[in-house]
């Protein structure tokens, strides 16, 4: 299964018996949105709901940080997405939370994992079926194989401030990434992480919401002069829109793609840490 796939594919599969489709759709910065509530009025025929702001560590103050392993584990055996299982997941966020979930999936060892192309906005605009309610998913068995190449640290990106290893990338709006639009969580500074570059995660997108691809999306690495070939780490406000831009170097082939967890929530809230602006 490709990692990238389309509404008429999903359509097609559908009914297959390893396949098992997900809402992951999360409203970070928009708490009157219920993302529960719209999943119950209208989802993809069989979908079941991941409530990514469940699927968190509790232990810690930041934002959406990876919860433990075991802990994700259980939440996909209750949601029925076992071992051996092809899982698509789509969203009806502008932050294309899918690209998340497929992240988590991914580096705790699901392997047939894909994204659906435009999500539930392209299926609604083609007049497919949708239900309501919610699935009763049987409870299957979720091997977890945690990947932690996958993931950086505080303490892996400072290092890197010297090293220079690594590519950083920040999937914010250019607004937030040069300062000149204060961050929305309290105590948090302006900014970005000295050396890196920007790219908007809505800029890997075209105007009908679907993914870039090709010559299209490798254009919005190059402007930001970004080297697919070397490693990369991705960073945002909370670890959320970084899986996008991660997810949009992977379909161009990138292999050294890593997140930072702690995103800009962590960095900008670190007093020891430097900032950058413009």
């Amino acid at each position: 299964m490709d990692a990238l796939v389309s509404t008429e594919w999903l359509a097609n599969e559908m009914g297959a018996d390893d396949l098992r489709i997900v809402d992951a759709t999360y409203f970070a910065t928009d708490p009157a949105r219920d993302p529960v509530a719209d999943h119950e009025a209208g989802h993809i025929p069989g979908a079941v709901f991941m409530d990514l702001s469940e699927l968190v560590d509790t232990t810690t103050d930041l934002p959406g940080m990876l919860p433990p392993a075991e802990t994700f584990a259980r939440h996909m055996q209750a949601l029925g997405l076992g071992d051996g299982s092809r899982i698509v997941i789509y969203d009806a966020s502008p932050h294309h939370t899918s690209a998340r979930a497929w992240w988590m999936l991914k580096i705790h060892g699901a392997h047939d994992v894909a994204i659906l192309d435009g999500g539930l906005a392209k299926w609604r605009s083609e007049g497919r079926a949708l239900d309501k309610g919610r699935e009763t998913p049987r409870h299957r068995p979720f091997t977890v194989r945690k990947d932690p190449k996958a993931v950086r640290d505080l303490r892996q990106m400072q290092d890197n401030q010297t090293a220079h290893a690594e590519q950083v990338v920040d999937a914010r709006s250019a607004a937030r990434f040069g300062g000149a639009e204060a961050d929305p969580r309290a105590g948090v500074a302006p900014g970005h992480i000295p050396g890196s570059v920007n790219i908007p995660q809505d800029s890997l997108f075209a105007a009908d919401g679907t993914w870039k691809r090709g010559a299209a999306l490798q254009a919005v690495f190059d402007a930001a002069g970004v080297d697919l070939s070397r490693p990369i780490v991705t960073t945002c406000g909370s670890g959320v829109t970084a899986a996008v831009v991660l997810f949009g170097a992977q379909l161009l082939g990138a292999e050294q793609v890593a997140l930072y967890d702690g995103s800009w929530s962590e960095w900008g809230g670190d007093a020891t840490t430097e900032k950058a602006l413009s």
